[in-house]
């Protein structure tokens, strides 16, 4: 090689190709080490050793419940409902509050029901007639009521996300199907309609048991202002969206409820939140001097 005199153009050129050559060979053998690796296997229905791999959510760590035959009947009802949408561990979170919540006084309420997977799977889960309380299902049963869409709810797509939901068949249209899947049981309300305009309907006078999954900010917050004094101590909130991709909206809404009262949400790997009403209140009196 000719000798390239240091700072001169040809100089700078003979480093930067000298960079890329170097960078160019660490590239190749992070390639060789990468596809060397053998690739994740997706979860299937009767195994707990493979990856689980759906619904958004890619995890080693120990799904077992999978297998545990309550769990699996109750998914397969929720399915019944509304069809097979890989959201195990989403359902696994839900029926675990729902059972927490069943060892407290109050009823269940749900808003954003659609076809009803997951009330369907709770209510299986739990034998829910045995248990003598009402569970109320508050929806407009035909999508997001787009009159409380607001701006940044506009702004993230939520008209489109609205529309391909409804196109589908993903989001049910007309209440009928919906009354026919929980006819098998006594103890359950529908109230069609748009929330917050349906949540005068809702007679329950304690409530163990608030899942909201209504896509939309504005009825969601609505929704948990208004029963909140009806949320007995140690009651659980589910929010479907709350951590989901794509629902940032929702999120920053439930923080600002939230903080106001002084609590924080966990948020789940499922895309949900998750939010117990203390045992005490969590109000700071001020200090007398």
């Amino acid at each position: 090689m000719d000798d390239i005199a240091p700072g001169s153009k040809n100089h700078s050129s003979s480093i930067v190709l000298r960079t890329s050559r170097v960078m160019l060979r660490k590239l190749r053998s992070l390639y060789r080490r990468v596809s060397s690796v053998q690739p994740l296997k997706p979860v299937e229905p009767n195994r707990t050793d493979a990856v689980y791999d759906q619904d958004g959510l890619r995890s080693v760590h120990d799904h077992s419940f999978m297998n545990d035959p309550s769990f699996r009947k109750a998914y397969e009802r929720g399915v019944q409902a509304a069809g097979e949408c890989g959201w195990h561990w989403r359902v696994h979170i839900g029926l675990w509050a729902a059972k927490s919540a069943s060892r407290l006084n109050g009823d269940f309420v749900e808003c954003g029901v659609n076809r009803g997977f997951l009330a369907s799977a709770i209510m299986e889960y739990l034998d829910w007639d045995s248990l003598g309380r009402q569970f109320y299902l508050l929806d407009t049963f035909n999508g997001v009521d787009e009159r409380y869409l607001s701006a940044e709810d506009l702004k993230f797509g939520a008209t489109e996300k609205n529309i391909r939901n409804l196109q589908s068949g993903f989001y049910v249209q007309g209440v009928e199907l919906v009354r026919e899947n929980f006819s098998q049981w006594k103890n359950v309300q529908i109230i069609p309609g748009a929330v917050p305009e349906t949540l005068g309907q809702v007679a329950a006078p304690q409530i163990a048991f608030l899942h909201l999954d209504m896509n939309c900010a504005f009825p969601e917050v609505a929704a948990l202002e208004y029963f909140w004094d009806r949320l007995v101590p140690g009651a659980f909130i589910l929010l479907d969206d709350y951590a989901y991709e794509g629902y940032a909206v929702q999120k920053a809404a439930m923080d600002e409820v939230a903080n106001a009262k002084g609590l924080t949400i966990a948020a789940l790997p499922t895309g949900q939140g998750l939010l117990m009403k203390p045992f005490v209140s969590t109000v700071l009196l001020p200090v007398l001097t």
